[in-house]
């Protein structure tokens, strides 16, 4: 092999090294992928749509109301589940036929949000946890029935639907208040 060939062997090698490492380090802690699983998002997210989270969300701060997130189901570790955050760390949350309350307050559900006729009891969540709901809450099951999520087992915050083709697109937190 002559000199000029064996040097450009060993920089495409070498480009593709460098180039592997990087991807490896953006896919351990910056970007992740997920499957949505479900109807329990519709209809901001559907069923067998494959989206990017963003892993590193949270490195400095705590998920805000309206955030899509990816978390690790509470009764099953090895599976990973999609909903909205609704509650913050240290709020006081209830459901009343539906409606859900802040504090004391008439949350104002963003334009996504399928509710139901559910209720669930007035409940502080816990200064390192979240409380998450579905968006389409007649199938949805979320903090109603496994309490708030501590942030430890969140993995991120979903910003990019990117299958199918014809539903790519950027995921923005939903509007909304007490």
């Amino acid at each position: 092999m002559s000199s000029g060939r064996f040097r450009w062997a060993l920089d495409a090698l070498e480009t593709f090294a460098v180039a592997a490492i990087l991807a490896l380090v953006v896919r351990t802690y910056f970007i992740g992928s997920f499957i949505v699983v479900g109807d329990s998002m519709r209809p901001a997210l559907r069923d067998g749509e494959r989206v990017f989270i963003w892993r590193a969300a949270y490195l400095l701060g705590e998920p805000e109301r309206g955030d899509v997130i990816v978390f690790r189901y509470p009764l099953d570790p090895t599976r990973d589940f999609v909903k909205r955050v609704v509650g913050l760390p240290g709020e006081e949350i209830e459901i009343r036929a539906g409606r859900v309350i802040i504090n004391g307050f008439l949350y104002t559900e963003p334009p996504t949000v399928e509710p139901d006729r559910s209720s669930y009891p007035a409940t502080r969540v816990p200064e390192d946890s979240v409380f998450v709901l579905g968006d389409n809450r007649r199938v949805s099951e979320d903090s109603r029935f496994f309490g708030p999520v501590p942030l430890a087992e969140v993995k991120g915050e979903v910003f990019l639907i990117y299958w199918p083709p014809g539903q790519i697109g950027l995921l923005g937190a939903a509007e909304g208040g007490p």
